[in-house]
């Protein structure tokens, strides 16, 4: 299998409001950014978008160790919330329906697909790759701001 290192982060300007994901994909020498927007979100639904759009973009199954700064996506893959909303029937240990269930179906798509490691890495820091996928998806914002002017 192929190994592929991925970084992701997603923005949101008012949460709900206009959003953006970013992405930065690593495999061997090759360096590749890709980014979104969405008029009405959340943050939380960008840094998901943010990994769905990456593994997508693999053309075929990868080793993935996809790096993000959400712990909203990281625990809930590192500590099996997933697992358990499945056995639920998609509700939370509070018993209201899970947020972003189209999103989380999605990743389990693809994580069926894909073996990926998670790893949570702090944001708006030093990481290269993390302040690159935050400036991507904070530019996917603003162009569609002057875009509507």
């Amino acid at each position: 299998m192929k190994e592929v290192i991925i970084y992701t982060d997603g923005a949101c300007s008012g949460n709900p409001g206009p959003g953006g994901w970013g992405a930065v994909l690593l495999f061997g020498p090759h360096i590749k950014e890709i980014s979104g927007y969405e008029p009405d979100t959340t943050n939380n639904r960008m840094e998901l978008m943010a990994a769905i759009r990456a593994l997508n973009t693999l053309k075929e199954p990868c080793s993935a160790t996809l790096h993000s700064d959400s712990a909203y996506l990281i625990n809930t893959f590192q500590q099996g919330w997933l697992t358990k909303w499945q056995l639920n029937g998609w509700k939370t240990s509070n018993k209201g329906p899970v947020e972003n269930q189209d999103l989380w179906r999605e990743l389990l798509e693809l994580t069926a697909k894909h073996s990926v490691k998670w790893v949570k890495v702090k944001g708006h820091s030093d990481n290269e790759y993390n302040n690159r996928c935050d400036k991507l998806a904070r530019e996917e914002i603003k162009k569609a701001a002057k875009e509507a002017d």
